[in-house]
C-alpha cells in the first residue's frame, strides 16, 4: 500500500516542496491527487533528510496546498515497451496519441537506460544510406555513429529530417532497420507535417515517434528524447534491429533544462544554462552505438538550431566535442534557393574513412570524396577572386574550377527533399561533374580508378 503525504509545503513554477516523507529515492515518480479526483505526475529532483523537492510534469493551477494529496510510486519514470510500437505515435511521455489501441506492453524500462561499457562497444564501420549526395558522398554515416544536424532558425531541418528518416537504409543485407523520432518543442504545424508525412509515404510502418508540442511542460520535453532512446535500445538490444534514431530539436531540450535549473537557483553556467549541460548531453549522446553480444545498432542524427547562427554558441559546442562530426546548414545556399541547403565544407564526418570503400559503398569513394571536397574549395576560392578582381584576371583553369563551384551547388548539393540517390548515382555524379575540370587535375585519385570511371566530356 502506497502511503499519501498532505504535506506540500509549496509550489515555485515547476517545482514543489513536501515535507515529512519517508523512503522516496532520487528521481522517483509521484502522483498528485487534486480535491476533484484528477491526477497529476511529478518527479523526485531532490531529496533533503525528509523534505523532497519534486518536479511537476504538468503546471500547477488548480492545486489546492492543503487538501491535496501526494504518493510515491517506487520507481523511476518508465516506458513500456513492445514490437507494436512500430508505426505508433506517442506523447513525450510515451502514451500513444494516435487514436489507436492501447500498447499490451512486454516489460517497461527506465528512461534514462544503462550506459553502455566503452569495452563493449563495437567500432562503428558499416554504411548506412540517406540518399542524400552531400551525406553519402562526402560525410559518410555509418552505423552506431552520432552524427549532427547544425542548423539555423527558418532553415528546413524538418524536411531534412523527414527526408533522412524516409529513405535511409543499410545496404546489401535483409536487417531488419527502424527509425525512432523525437519531435521536441515543436509546433502543432511542425507535427502534422511529419505525421502525414510519414503515413503519406509509408515510413510510419517501420518508424516510432513521440512528439512534444511547444505547449507541454518543460518537464515533458526533458524525458522526450530519454523516451525515444530507451524505445531505439528496446528495438536494438532486444530484437536485434538496426535503428535510426533523429531527434530536433536539441535546442528547446537545452532551454527546457535552463528553465528547471533557473526554478531551482542553480548558479547558471555559459549564456545561463546549468553548469552540467554537457553531461546531461551526453547521457544522452552516448546511448548510441553497436555493442557486443548484440546484432542491433543505435546511430543517432540530433538536430539542433544554433541561436543567432553561432557555431560557438554552447548547446552545438558542447553537441560537436561529444559527436562524431556534424553537417551544417547554410543560409547563403538557402538564399540561393538550393535544398537540402548542407554547408558542405565545414561540414565533417569523423568516421567516413571507416564505411567507404569497396565491399561497402564503392572503390572509387575515398578518391571522389576526396577530389570534389578539394576542387569545389578551389572553385569557391576563384569565384571570391572573380567578385573583387572580375572574371578577365583569372586563369584559364580557375574559370573552369570557377564553372565547377556552380555546376557542384547546382546538381549535387542541391537534390531537392524527395529525390532519392543510390550511393552509385552520387559518386557517377561526381564523375559526371569533375569532367568539368581536365583529366590531369584528377590529383587525389588514383590513376587506375581514373581510367576505369572517367567519363569524358
Amino acid at each position: 500500500m502506497m502511503r499519501e503525504y498532505r504535506t506540500i509545503e509549496e509550489v515555485a513554477g515547476p517545482l514543489m516542496l513536501v515535507r515529512q516523507v519517508e523512503g522516496v529515492k532520487y528521481d522517483e515518480l509521484g502522483e498528485i491527487e487534486l480535491d476533484n479526483g484528477e491526477v497529476r505526475r511529478c518527479r523526485v529532483l531532490e531529496v533533503n533528510g525528509r523534505n523532497v523537492l519534486v518536479q511537476l510534469f504538468d503546471n500547477a493551477a488548480g492545486l489546492n496546498l492543503s487538501t491535496s494529496k501526494v504518493r510515491f510510486v517506487g520507481h523511476g519514470v518508465e516506458l513500456p515497451v513492445s514490437p507494436n510500437m512500430l508505426g505508433r505515435v506517442f506523447n513525450g511521455m510515451g502514451e500513444p496519441i494516435d487514436g489507436g489501441v492501447k500498447l499490451i506492453p512486454e516489460k517497461s524500462l527506465n528512461i534514462n537506460g544503462t550506459p553502455i561499457n566503452p569495452a563493449a562497444r563495437y567500432y562503428p564501420s558499416e554504411f548506412i544510406q540517406t540518399g542524400v549526395s552531400t551525406i553519402d558522398g562526402l560525410n559518410t554515416l555509418v552505423r552506431g555513429q552520432k552524427l549532427p544536424i547544425f542548423s539555423g532558425s527558418g532553415l528546413p531541418h524538418a524536411n531534412l529530417a523527414a527526408q533522412i528518416a524516409r529513405q535511409a537504409k543499410v545496404l546489401g543485407t535483409n536487417e531488419k532497420f527502424a527509425v525512432v523520432f523525437a519531435a521536441v518543442g515543436i509546433t502543432f504545424e511542425e507535427a502534422d507535417f511529419f505525421i502525414s508525412d510519414f503515413k503519406k509515404t509509408g515510413a510510419i510502418d517501420r518508424t516510432v515517434l513521440f512528439i512534444n508540442l511547444a505547449s507541454d511542460s518543460a518537464i515533458e520535453r526533458i524525458a522526450t528524447p530519454r523516451m525515444a532512446l530507451t524505445a531505439a535500445e528496446y528495438l536494438a538490444f532486444d530484437l536485434n534491429m538496426h535503428v535510426l534514431v533523429i531527434i530536433t530539436d536539441i535546442t528547446n531540450y537545452a532551454e527546457a533544462l535552463r528553465e528547471v535549473s533557473a526554478a531551482r537557483k542553480e548558479v547558471p553556467g555559459r549564456r545561463g544554462y546549468p553548469g552540467y549541460l554537457y553531461t546531461d548531453l551526453a547521457t544522452m549522446y552516448e546511448r548510441a552505438g553497436r555493442k557486443m553480444g548484440s546484432e542491433g545498432s543505435i546511430t543517432m542524427i540530433p538536430i539542433l538550431t544554433m541561436p543567432e547562427d553561432d557555431k560557438t554558441h554552447p548547446i552545438p559546442d558542447l553537441t560537436g566535442y561529444i559527436t562524431e562530426g556534424q553537417i551544417i546548414l547554410s543560409r547563403d545556399m538557402y538564399r540561393k534557393g538550393y535544398l537540402p541547403p548542407v554547408d558542405v565544407l565545414p561540414s565533417l564526418s569523423r568516421l567516413k574513412d571507416k564505411g567507404i570503400g569497396k565491399g561497402r559503398t564503392r572503390e572509387d569513394h575515398s578518391g571522389v570524396m576526396n577530389q570534389l571536397f578539394s576542387s569545389y574549395a578551389r572553385g569557391k576560392d576563384a569565384k571570391e577572386l572573380m567578385v573583387v578582381l572580375g572574371e578577365a584576371a583569372l586563369t584559364p583553369i580557375d574559370r573552369l574550377y570557377a564553372k565547377f563551384a556552380d555546376a557542384f551547388e547546382e546538381r549535387y548539393i542541391n537534390q531537392g527533399f524527395y529525390e532519392n540517390r543510390t550511393i552509385e548515382q552520387t559518386l557517377d555524379l561526381g564523375w559526371e561533374l569533375l569532367s568539368i575540370l581536365p583529366r590531369s587535375e584528377m590529383k587525389r585519385i588514383k590513376p587506375e580508378f581514373v581510367e576505369k570511371y572517367w567519363k569524358a566530356k
